[in-house]
């Protein structure tokens, strides 16, 4: 069946309260009846031992069975509802007043004979003899002659004469009043079960429909509105259901947003990179048809020279894959950090030497300052060589003529903090969000922010260190990043 939640549960609902009502009728009815044969019982407790003390009802041989005749046509008068037997000791019945044929037993168990004498809870039931297996409430009384046990008279107090009156319409009535006050009782039951439903089930229909609209392959998915959030002590599972899907929504949106943002810097990625191979392969492309063409009129100078501007684009072309390559392999976990103890200030005075000529050319100055005796740092040399190369690239590129770069080196708690500073034009305010994740220019010029930063921040963060852009007075651009110090891995082994 195609049923809804709250259908459901008002389905079962209401055959669980019909089974119930059928169970209270049936007990109500049951009750009523105990109730009645108590009463019964109790009013006519001594009946059977007045009957046997003002009737007489034995000689000196013993029970005198035609005297029941006699003495039940006497009570048919005063209650009609009446039976009496003669009992021998061991339960035969020795006399009746039964018409023909009505006797279906012709002995009576005297276990209930024996606790009603002894005065048991009523009610107590006992055989009828007018039925095979039928019980009814009765009263009994001991017959002696001489001082000896010679039978019992019992009594049935509720016989054939009230059973057909019951059938005929009493009972009935008992019946259609329990069964009308129950019915009502159970209607206003499953009335106000249905509204509480219907009211409890209302915030899971609206987290269905808020999940039926949400659809994480169409537009990002639009920020929840305002509602109470469960606490996380609530035990109201559908309150904490509903903050779950809604924190779940808040986490894909802000997921999306970086997707999103991942995604456009991506592109942003490949155009700049696609632009800064056009360049150079464009002007290699033409030194070499230059060379092709004109290869009968070019002198050996120029020949020579347009061979090294092709030979200088190619290198810039190789150096700008290969940049791409290691950034490609870092970003996916290719390469990981070998750690090891290494002298910061050697490395730096390397990282000088090979930015020497260069820096000469320019007459830009490169100064170190550090104070003595720092301690060894501890990460991956090469990889904290590439940071220092890529950063000092970039201010080489972007000091001017005869400008100054600067490398200093402070040690601190965790590690060693290494700033490269240049006095060039600095980073406009509007580029500095996402400096190391996406392109950017300065002046017209590329700061390489599309790959060399990129490598040295993801670098850094194999290194579980941050490279950050800081103010300087004097200066234009200034990066700060640390490294581990060695003594914290001695400091670790212990």
């Amino acid at each position: 069946m195609n049923l809804t939640l709250t259908q459901r549960l008002s389905l079962v609902f209401a055959l669980l309260l019909l089974v119930c009502s059928g169970t209270s009728v049936w007990m109500q009815l049951r009750a009523n009846r105990m109730h009645e044969q108590e009463v019964v019982q109790g009013l006519s407790r001594d009946l059977a031992e007045s009957i046997a003390r003002d009737t007489q009802l034995t000689d000196a041989d013993g029970l005198m069975p035609d005297a029941i005749r006699g003495l039940f046509s006497q009570l048919m008068v005063v209650n009609p509802s009446v039976e009496v037997y003669l009992l021998e000791p061991d339960g035969r019945i020795a006399g009746h007043a039964a018409p023909e044929g009505r006797l279906r037993r012709d002995r009576v168990d005297l276990a209930p004979v024996h606790r009603f004498l002894a005065g048991g809870m009523l009610p107590i039931l006992g055989d009828d003899p007018r039925s095979a297996d039928g019980l009814k409430v009765f009263s009994a009384a001991p017959l002696r002659v001489a001082g000896r046990d010679v039978g019992f008279i019992y009594v049935v107090l509720l016989g054939e004469a009230h059973d057909l009156l019951a059938a005929r319409g009493s009972a009935g009535v008992v019946l259609r009043t329990a069964l009308w006050s129950i019915g009502l009782v159970a209607l206003l039951c499953l009335a106000a079960g249905l509204v509480a439903f219907t009211l409890i089930t209302r915030p899971l229909r609206r987290l269905t429909e808020a999940v039926r609209r949400f659809d994480i392959h169409g537009a990002p998915p639009a920020p929840p509105t305002a509602a109470p959030v469960a606490s996380s002590r609530s035990r109201d599972e559908i309150a904490v259901l509903d903050s779950a899907f809604r924190q779940m929504i808040a986490r894909i949106g802000e997921q999306w947003a970086v997707l999103a943002r991942q995604d456009q810097e991506r592109r942003e990625l490949i155009a700049n990179v696609s632009h800064d191979l056009r360049t150079p392969l464009s002007s290699l492309h033409g030194y070499l048809e230059t060379l092709l063409l004109k290869d009968a009129v070019l002198d050996a100078a120029d020949r020579r020279r347009y061979l090294g501007i092709a030979l200088d684009q190619s290198r810039s072309v190789g150096a700008l894959a290969q940049s791409l390559f290691e950034l490609a392999r870092l970003e996916y976990g290719f390469v990981q950090p070998a750690p090891e103890p290494f002298s910061m200030t050697d490395l730096v005075q390397d990282v000088f030497q090979k930015f020497a000529l260069r820096a000469e050319s320019r007459h830009v100055a490169m100064t170190a300052a550090f104070p003595p005796h720092l301690p060894s740092a501890y990460a991956d040399l090469g990889m904290i060589e590439r940071v220092l190369s890529n950063l000092l690239d970039n201010a080489l590129r972007h000091a001017p003529e005869g400008g100054r770069i600067e490398v200093g080196i402070m040690p601190r708690d965790d590690g060693l903090d290494v700033t490269v500073s240049d006095n060039g034009p600095g980073i406009p305010e509007e580029l500095r969000e996402g400096l190391f994740q996406r392109p950017f220019t300065v002046g017209g010029a590329r700061r390489d922010g599309g790959l060399g930063l990129r490598i040295v921040h993801r670098i850094l963060e194999l290194h579980g260190r941050r490279i950050a852009l800081e103010e300087m007075r004097g200066m234009g651009a200034s990066f700060r990043f640390s490294v581990p110090a060695a003594r914290e891995r001695r400091a670790s082994n212990r």
